[in-house]
């Protein structure tokens, strides 16, 4: 049976399945799109193969013979595993219960959380977030390894196994305690403040341009414009003093409580804390780069119902973060960002 089967037509089963259903010839080729004429020899085929009549004509129809109705579940569910192997998965996000692991740092948490959760509770209520800190871990492993769906962030040198989209972009300002007078700070006023940043992966000893490099991926680490804020005051007799590093922005509301104390971060964030907390927002007095936030996954799974399913929620996520775009104030926009704005 083994020779005969690496030499078996298999739609010869299929025409078998109609057949066993419609219990008519011609109800089967209008069902499986054939004529009756192949139909019938398709079954005169399989009778040779099989030595059995299969279907007996009666005055009822196609009545089978104890072969064919013990053969006829088998062959269905071979049937339906054929299909289900071959057509693409599909995936109903409203009564999916998947699990997601999305590695993010607090920052991008904060500013697109919100809209992602109104998305998932209107039309995925019951699938399931899992948020990981992108600091602190080897983030290109856990993508490689499949522990990570997605990670959220600044990038460069992306490598070649990894996709990636742009989500949203951003620049740096200034936030203060609201009780402190600064209005719109000239670069001399800027030099005499003690300012608080964030570094994700503190001072990191394999960082590079305010990169982290980890199995040829490339994240950002240092969350404020470092070059641009040393380009600013590299011919000044006084620098602002970076008096607090810090390895989140969760503790920022409380610290500037001092308000001796100030803090750059990224515009949409200092929006959402201005908002809700005693804060004050102000232009910084030199021109940072319009940072490029993306989405990145593992080229394994390109196609994935799922997986593609969940990016572009992300990307839909942060429509409200893109529309800001160009209410930035004289940014520098770095390249991934041109192409950005040049596809809005």
């Amino acid at each position: 049976m083994t020779m005969s089967l690496n030499r078996f037509d298999l739609n010869l089963l299929r025409v078998f399945d109609a057949v066993m259903e419609e219990r008519s010839v011609l109800r089967a080729s209008r069902r499986i799109c054939v004529s009756p004429t192949a139909v019938s020899h398709a079954l005169a085929r399989l009778r040779e193969l099989l030595d059995d009549e299969l279907f007996v004509r009666t005055n009822a129809g196609m009545q089978p013979t104890a072969r064919s109705v013990a053969m006829a579940p088998l062959i269905r569910q071979a049937w339906k595993s054929l299909e289900a192997a071959i057509d693409p998965p599909k995936f109903e996000p409203g009564s999916s219960t998947r699990r997601f692991t999305i590695a993010v740092s607090d920052f991008a948490t904060m500013v697109m959380l919100p809209y992602l959760l109104t998305i998932l509770r209107r039309e995925a209520p019951l699938v399931n977030l899992v948020i990981r800190p992108d600091s602190w871990i080897d983030l290109a492993e856990e993508i490689d390894l499949g522990q990570i769906d997605a990670a959220i962030g600044t990038f460069s040198d992306v490598p070649a196994r990894f996709g990636s989209s742009s989500l949203f972009a951003y620049d740096d300002v200034l936030i203060t305690s609201s009780s402190r007078e600064l209005g719109k700070p000239s670069l001399e006023a800027f030099s005499a403040l003690s300012i608080a940043v964030v570094l994700l992966n503190g001072e990191h000893e394999g960082a590079v341009d305010g990169y982290v490099s980890e199995r040829g991926l490339a994240r950002r680490s240092e969350m404020f414009d470092r070059a641009a804020f040393e380009r600013a005051f590299s011919g000044a007799k006084r620098s602002p003093r970076i008096a607090v590093s810090l390895p989140h922005f969760l503790a920022l509301p409380s610290l500037l409580e001092d308000a001796d104390l100030t803090a750059i971060v990224p515009r949409p964030l200092a929006k959402l804390l201005v908002g809700r907390h005693p804060l004050s927002m102000h232009e910084l007095p030199y021109k940072t780069t319009l940072e490029d936030v993306s989405v990145l996954w593992h080229e394994r799974n390109e196609g994935d119902a799922p997986q593609e399913w969940l990016r572009a929620t992300l990307s839909r996520a942060t429509e409200p973060l893109r529309a800001r775009l160009f209410e930035f104030a004289r940014p520098i926009l770095s390249p991934s960002v041109q192409r950005l704005a040049a596809e809005a």
